[in-house]
């Protein structure tokens, strides 16, 4: 199991994700308060909290991360590194009482999906990164990621890895390729496909199908595709609605064509090689995982560096050899290919790590639902998927 498919869309998290999702006032922090003493000077530490299965390991000892080995050794920088997070609005929810409540959470570094951190960055529960001291982000962060709706010149977020939306299926099953976001509603496929359950995960392709610009999709552009998903659900065209679920079914044949992310469909490719991953023709969406700092950190300049060190190209590099997803330093794939090693090589030519001019023409990246439209929206979309 991958780690982007253990992502779940709209979790449990309660009433105070409902509270931040509605953005109560009281929940927002100014930006002269979110600032606390700073031990790095002091204490070379930090406290960094990631996805499971999200940073390379060694071969022989899993325990290992030889990329935070090598920046302990570079600078005398101890990481806590915790793999904590499961789900966006699960752990948004076992931290958001401390943030509300002007309070440290103990952690200097976490990583939550885009369209989480811009509810972390638009309720002020996040602190500006100082730039100057993060001279790799500034020289080798991917132009394409450079300027999200949600953080205006990235000034509070960094990519941790990027990846595709896109569609998988098995094409010695099927007989035939897939071209088009359309293609899944081919009479043939009638009950052998899956959609993403997650609101924000699964709309944007299925826009991006319809012919919608996803980066000024409106609330009737919403309806209408909630108007078509509800016809296919009735028509028992869609099998289901999953989160990792998919991998599995798409493994064993049970489906054969579903939403899914580029970086699963690497790794399911390895054992089996019928597996296509394809952007459709009318595009498909580039999303990112983003470190944030939270307020109060007690070591955010040891957590600057960290962030500055996956940017340096050799570490970008073994970084994405291991987690194969799209990787946000496009510099590392030259260290890849100058690797002397054959399967590195070949992975600096996945266009599924590194995205061509051809494959970057057809990717786009979605607006963020806003905290007005999030309830309602969300509350159609889990009423047609069934959570």
């Amino acid at each position: 199991m991958s780690r982007r498919s253990l992502l779940r869309g709209l979790g449990g998290a309660g009433a105070v994700t409902l509270l931040a999702g509605c953005g109560v006032p009281s929940a927002y922090v100014e930006k002269g308060e979110r600032a606390g003493p700073d031990l790095s000077g002091r204490d070379r530490s930090l406290d960094f909290a990631n996805w499971p299965l999200y940073i390379d390991t060694d071969d022989e000892d899993t325990t290992r991360r030889p990329s935070l080995d090598a920046f302990r050794e570079r600078t005398g920088i101890s990481v806590r590194y915790t793999e904590e997070i499961n789900d966006n609005d699960e752990f948004f929810g076992k931290i958001s009482p401390a943030l509300m409540n002007r309070q440290e959470t103990g952690r200097d570094l976490i990583v939550v999906s885009d369209w989480m951190a811009a509810r972390f960055v638009h309720l002020g529960w996040v602190q500006e990164m100082d730039r100057g001291a993060q001279p790799n982000v500034t020289r080798h962060l991917d132009p394409q990621l450079r300027r999200p709706a949600f953080d205006p010149g990235r000034l509070h977020s960094v990519p941790w890895q990027s990846g595709i939306t896109g569609i998988a299926y098995n094409r010695r099953r099927l007989g035939r390729e897939l071209r088009s976001t359309k293609d899944l509603w081919a009479d043939d496929l009638r009950g052998k496909v899956t959609l993403l359950s997650g609101l924000d995960e699964a709309i944007g392709l299925l826009m991006q199908g319809n012919g919608v610009d996803v980066t000024r999709w409106t609330g009737d552009d919403f309806h209408a595709l909630c108007e078509q998903v509800e016809g296919l659900v009735a028509e028992r065209h869609i099998r289901r609605f999953t989160g990792n679920d998919y991998i599995k079914d798409l493994s064993t044949g049970d489906v054969l064509a579903c939403q899914a992310y580029s970086g699963d469909v690497i790794q399911l490719q390895a054992d089996n090689p019928d597996i296509e991953f394809v952007v459709p023709e009318e595009g498909g969406e580039l999303w990112a995982e983003s470190l944030l700092i939270p307020n109060l950190a007690r070591h955010k300049a040891n957590a600057e560096q960290l962030v500055d060190h996956y940017y340096q190209p050799e570490v970008a590099a073994e970084l994405a050899a291991w987690v194969n997803y799209v990787c946000p330093v496009p510099a590392a794939q030259d260290v890849l290919a100058d690797s002397g090693d054959e399967e590195l090589a070949a992975l600096a030519e996945d266009p599924l790590i590194f995205p061509d001019a051809a494959m970057r023409g057809r990717l786009a990246i979605g607006r963020d639902i806003t905290s007005q439209e999030r309830p309602d929206f969300a509350k159609r979309w889990n009423s047609i998927v069934g959570l």
